[in-house]
């Protein structure tokens, strides 16, 4: 009756799982197609977002330096401003120290003029008059000495007349020179005047373009700062998604687990029936380590699958008792010949560098402080943690950095 019983529950747990197998086939492969092309939409979407990133950062900085600019040229246009109004008071206060000057100027003529009509009609009176002007003079004295006075008198008439006339000429000289200085002086203010009432135009203008450039810059940044916003959005949205697809697959690979425990408890029962004809209650336990067979990288990475569900030890480099993520690879690897680096940091020295995207089954992909075996499609088997042990994953789950070849 055991036996009966027994071998109807490995016919029926082999229909089941032949059942749940193909289900899972199907689902890990769309599920595969489905991540994969999230996961290029997320690079495009990350691309594109640190292109928006680099950008905010190249505009940001550009109006920064146009704002200094503008500073800069803010503080010139208040130095020529100031010059400007200094100058006009300079002009100011020059005019009218020439107007001054023309005021004297007229001053000094008149009094020329006035000096020479006076002793025109003073030599005309003492010398065209002749001798009759002589016997008048004479004969208003009562003496020689008297006479000799007033004859003393005219000569210094005379001189004193011409003496004055020569001051006021100079002094009229004088006031016409110091005109022209301050007509040569307000001049050149008027001149520097123009030239600094341009230069402030030409600024103002310069200033006003400057600012229509920062408005624009604003504009720009806000843009990008939006398209930004948006690509973080998406990269959000698509991770929750990537998530969802990476626990979806999770749960098919336990199933596939649950599967195989459940193969190998049937296995079990059926030789136990056979050999001994008793009922085996053993669930399969760890895996054991079979026959490494084959050469390429691929028949490791097959390989290394078979230890999914072992142990994870820390120092450890048993495949069936426990390993850590590099005495994993290094056992793997040892099964087929090769000796590797024990730690993580001298197995990312070893065999020869590959980009990512040229990946192959069997190559080591190296992260901070840690290694995994590719398995293709984007997949890895690595001792991850005491708590998950040896387990499948996705190879970009950490950020990579390099891609180690060993065998081809």
């Amino acid at each position: 009756m055991k036996k009966k019983l027994t071998a109807s529950i490995a016919f029926i747990m082999s229909i089941l799982l032949l059942s749940q197998t193909a289900y899972a086939q199907r689902t890990r492969e769309e599920i595969s197609q489905e991540r994969e092309q999230m996961q290029q939409e997320k690079n495009r979407t990350q691309s594109q977002y640190q292109q928006a990133q680099g950008q905010l950062g190249d505009l940001e900085a550009e109006q920064e330096q146009l704002q200094t600019e503008i500073e800069e040229l803010d503080a010139q246009l208040v130095e020529v401003i100031a010059s400007v109004s200094l100058m006009e008071e300079l002009i100011e206060q020059t005019q009218k120290e020439l107007e001054e000057a023309q005021k004297e100027y007229e001053e000094a003529k008149a009094r020329e003029e006035a000096q020479y009509d006076s002793m025109k009609k003073r030599l005309r009176y003492l010398y065209e008059k002749g001798e009759l002007n002589y016997v008048e003079l004479l004969s208003k004295t009562a003496s020689w000495a008297e006479m000799l006075n007033q004859a003393g008198y005219v000569e210094k008439l005379q001189e004193y007349d011409a003496k004055m006339l020569l001051q006021y000429i100079a002094l009229k000289e004088e006031v016409a020179q110091r005109q022209e200085q301050l007509e040569e002086k307000q001049s050149d203010l008027d001149a520097q005047l123009y030239e600094m009432e341009e230069e402030k135009a030409a600024m103002e203008e310069m200033m006003e373009e400057k600012k229509a450039l920062s408005e624009d810059y604003d504009i720009q940044i806000v843009q990008v700062r939006q398209e930004a916003a948006v690509y973080k959005a998406q990269i959000k949205q698509q991770n929750a998604q990537l998530a969802a697809l990476q626990e979806e697959e999770n749960a098919i690979i336990r199933a596939e687990e649950e599967r195989r425990k459940a193969q190998e408890a049937a296995n079990q029962a059926n030789q136990s029936t056979s050999n001994s004809g008793t009922v085996s209650t053993s669930a399969g336990g760890l895996k054991t380590i079979p026959p490494a067979t084959g050469s390429t990288g691929a028949d490791i990475a097959q390989y290394a699958c078979q230890f999914v569900g072992n142990p994870y030890v820390a120092g450890g480099t048993s495949l069936v008792n426990g390993a850590d993520c590099s005495g994993f690879v290094w056992a793997v690897y040892k099964q087929y010949g090769y000796n590797l680096p024990r730690n993580s940091t001298g197995q990312r020295s070893a065999g020869r560098e590959v980009s990512y995207d040229q990946a192959q089954p069997g190559d080591i992909i190296c992260y901070s402080g840690h290694v995994a075996l590719y398995l293709g499609g984007g997949r890895i088997v690595h001792a991850s943690t005491a708590k998950t042990g040896i387990k499948y994953g996705y190879a970009n789950y950490r950020p990579i950095l390099s891609v180690r070849r060993i065998v081809g």
